[in-house]
């Protein structure tokens, strides 16, 4: 009796022709999340075992998998062979002590002598046997106890499903460039995206001296969040300190995060193309803050030239930000108290819902290219 882990996957299963495609992507992103660790993936009709592992490392296998986008549900199994005595002896290790439950059959080899009615019907009425603090329930049971009959003379059997986080394989829906800062929204609108199947690389604007080296090390931490459910990332780090100093300098200050953040969706956009990206990514959610209204974003985006700007958290709350940053092991992170580059010079009363001719008017005292230029020289990238 081996002990296995099945992997079931989402929408996969739908892509018809183009199946092929995305079964590789995911077995490849399930090969990098288990990098390290003695196993061995084999592919069978609408799912993957997992086979071959010191049992010590299934709890450690089981938690890296649950993270790779595209799975649906996973189970940890024992491969027998098809024989009813040999199943049976399996459905004891894996059936609860007590309570209620019920026999689900899938029967791929149909030249097993039972059907899958029959086989349930036999392997739970010896489980009644076996166990007579068992009971029964086809229409809501405590356990499911799973019985697989394969068309090579094994079977495998489980328990209950334990959920995966769905969505579609990294890598399978482009590459995407996130604007990442230290707070929860951004870090959630890249898992979305991942979750979508997007490749992320990000880029963090900073203010050094006037932020520092912890928020910087914040950032990195919720990259490597990020990058444990993207297969890696990169980080882009952009030192914007002489932006908003000349901004504080030469124009009105209720305009600094408007101009700010059009010096940002630029420079994003300048990395994105040169890495191939062919989008960006913000984590803004309408009307959260002054800076996230509908002029506000039509100010930001209307400087994006060539790519689409894309803003999964728009119609989200805050409180639904926080339970996905809660859920994918960020929030405890964003939370930290260290400031970014949006606090530094924050004016009292920031333009809520700019005109985009006095926002150009204050832009044209500013050396725009020179200054994106000064700040692209102060980029750094690091690999996660």
């Amino acid at each position: 009796m081996e002990s296995v882990i099945i992997v079931r996957y989402c929408e996969i299963h739908l892509k018809g022709n183009n199946r092929g495609y995305f079964e590789r992507i995911f077995a490849e992103n399930m090969e990098k999340a288990l990098k390290g660790i003695k196993h061995v993936i084999r592919k069978q009709s609408g799912r993957y075992v997992i086979e071959e592992f010191d049992e010590d490392n299934g709890g450690q296998i089981l938690n890296k998998l649950k993270n790779v986008f595209g799975v649906h549900t996973l189970s940890i199994a024992k491969k027998v062979r098809s024989s009813v005595d040999e199943i049976f002896g399996a459905v004891i290790t894996v059936a609860p002590l007590s309570g209620t439950f019920k026999v689900e059959t899938h029967r791929a080899d149909k030249t097993f002598p039972l059907n899958s009615m029959q086989l349930n019907a036999e392997i739970g009425g010896k489980l009644l046997g076996h166990n007579k603090n068992l009971r029964v329930d086809v229409h809501c049971p405590q356990t499911v106890v799973g019985i697989d009959i394969r068309e090579n003379g094994t079977a495998l059997v489980f328990g209950n499903l334990i959920g995966g986080v769905g969505g579609m394989p990294v890598g399978t829906a482009g590459k995407g460039m996130l604007l990442i800062s230290g707070g929860i929204d951004s870090p959630v609108a890249g898992y979305m995206m991942a979750k979508r199947g997007m490749k992320l690389d990000c880029v963090h604007f900073h203010s050094y001296p006037y932020t520092n080296m912890q928020a910087r090390e914040k950032v990195e931490e919720l990259a490597k969040v990020l990058g444990e459910y993207s297969c890696g990332t990169k980080l882009n780090i952009v030192k914007v300190t002489h932006i908003q100093e000349e901004i504080h300098k030469k124009c009105n200050g209720d305009f600094m995060v408007t101009l700010l953040r059009r010096f940002m969706m630029r420079i994003a956009e300048k990395l994105a193309i040169g890495c191939g990206a062919q989008c960006i990514i913000t984590g803004e959610s309408l009307g959260q803050v002054a800076s996230q209204t509908i002029e506000g974003m039509t100010s930001s985006g209307s400087v994006v030239e060539k790519l689409p700007v894309l803003r999964p958290l728009c119609g989200f709350d805050k409180n639904e930000i926080i339970e996905r940053s809660r859920a994918m092991g960020a929030f405890d992170i964003s939370i930290r108290p260290y400031e970014d580059c949006c606090t530094v010079f924050l004016p009292k009363h920031p333009v809520i819902r700019p005109k985009i001719n006095d926002v150009l008017a204050e832009e044209a005292k500013l050396d725009v290219e020179g200054l994106i230029s000064e700040a692209l020289s102060s980029l750094e990238i690091m690999k996660i």
